[in-house]
């Protein structure tokens, strides 16, 4: 049975968390735009405000919450961790404000849990303290996000693996000090033993940034993107440098996406919210042809759709939260290719009302609305696209079916009452 109530004082840490990034953390998304701002460690006025903010967070016990308590976390569940990135949402820089901003966040609990103790010094260390930024190099131009089609491979040489291939939408590839790259190592084992996972420091040589790639949510300039087109010729790193075993990539893989997709979600639903807000505010803010926008009924279905969509997107989201706090590894899953598969939808939803409500406005950079409706055609695609998990969900519905027992469906009548007339004439029979 699922609790709807949150812990008092858990709210309390809630409550203070959206007052701290509506005025803190929207601050710093005015102050320093752009898609990359939050992860350029080189940018030095946004560190130098960033640093007080992320000491405040600390103080409040709010820093990195992901984390198991061994390495600074609060070892909250996913329920909790989802209500909290429903605020975080609300602003491009506040996951990095709170330490769980991605892919740092999945980067960081593949170090924790297949890393070395070296490793965890070099890279994890670091990485938690919000010193440094990472990139995750998986996808490939010609394979995508399938893994059976990655070519990329990892050869071993002596006390070194061998990289050669090419990777695409490399997130941070520009502002990385280290990269996670999934590498075929054994070509001739079975598909889910194929590949291994590499940690390839930024400096390796060999190791090539073709360009950074804009997509249409950022700046015009070509090469002026957060995600790169990586080439990797010859790169050499030590064999220390394997994240869990040979042919373990998979299983490395699958432990950073389940809290990953359910954070993305709820701080989807966060952004959603803020769009919401907006739309009511414009709706009884407007007036046209003699009355307020709010009494048109077109823009009442406006309002009545999008909070029907968010509240039933949200409780979707949650409810697959607690499933993973509460049930056996695994039993969440159609529950998340779930939410994947809603998220652009109910996102692509809200933000067109949205934009529309708000007229020519709502098509400038003057409001947020513009660059948020722009990025979501990524969320259909981010950890795979919606295709994918669909086929997930419908596999999921069907696992347990059982065929008709007869000619005709369970629930056809006729049959229904013939065995209800059988049934009772038995019963006749018996009392006699």
């Amino acid at each position: 049975m699922w609790d709807f109530s949150t812990e008092p004082e858990f709210q309390e840490r809630l409550d203070w968390a959206e007052r701290f990034v509506r005025d803190e953390c929207e601050a710093m998304d005015l102050l320093f735009p752009g898609g990359g701002a939050p992860y350029d460690v080189g940018d030095a006025a946004a560190r130098a405000h960033l640093a007080p903010l992320r000491e405040v967070v600390k103080e409040q016990g709010l820093w990195a919450c992901h984390l198991p308590p061994e390495l600074g976390g609060r070892g909250y569940g996913q329920l909790k961790l989802g209500l909290l990135n429903e605020i975080l949402g609300r602003s491009h820089w506040a996951p990095t404000v709170f330490g769980t901003a991605a892919p740092d966040t999945g980067n960081a609990e593949i170090l924790a849990l297949f890393g070395s103790e070296e490793q965890k010094e070099r890279y994890l260390q670091p990485l938690l303290d919000g010193e440094i930024v990472s990139c995750f190099s998986m996808t490939e131009p010609q394979g995508g996000s399938d893994p059976l089609e990655f070519t990329t491979s990892a050869r071993r040489d002596g006390e070194e693996w061998v990289i050669d291939g090419e990777k695409w939408f490399s997130s941070n590839a520009r502002y990385a000090s280290f990269f996670i790259v999934m590498a075929v190592t054994d070509p001739e084992a079975e598909p889910h033993r194929r590949m291994s996972q590499l940690i390839v420091p930024a400096e390796a040589r060999g190791l090539e940034i073709v360009r950074n790639v804009a997509t249409f949510a950022e700046s015009e300039a070509l090469d002026e993107g957060t995600h790169a087109y990586v080439r990797y010729d010859g790169v050499r790193v030590p064999l220390d440098h394997m994240l869990g075993g040979p042919g373990d990539g998979f299983k490395v893989a699958q432990a950073r996406l389940g809290g990953g997709r359910i954070h993305h979600a709820m701080r989807t639903v966060g952004r959603c919210r803020r769009a919401f807000d907006m739309m009511c505010e414009r709706a009884v803010s407007r007036r046209t042809k003699g009355s307020s926008l709010a009494d048109k009924e077109s823009v009442q279905a406006f309002i009545a759709d999008s909070l029907i969509e968010l509240e039933g997107f949200r409780l979707l989201v949650l409810q697959a939260a607690w499933t993973i706090d509460n049930k056996p590894h695994g039993a969440a899953r159609t529950l998340i290719a779930m939410c994947k598969v809603q998220m652009a939808k109910v996102e692509q939803n809200i933000l067109e009302r949205a934009v529309h409500l708000h007229g020519s406005l709502g098509t400038t950079r003057e409001l947020p609305l513009a660059e948020w409706w722009s990025r979501t055609p990524h969320m259909a695609l981010v950890d795979g696209p919606t295709e994918v998990h669909r086929r997930t969900v419908a596999k999921g519905a069907l696992r347990d079916r059982e065929p008709a027992p007869g000619l005709f469906p369970t629930e056809h009548i006729p049959t229904r009452l013939a065995a209800l007339r059988e049934r009772g004439a038995a019963a006749a029979e018996a009392g006699r």
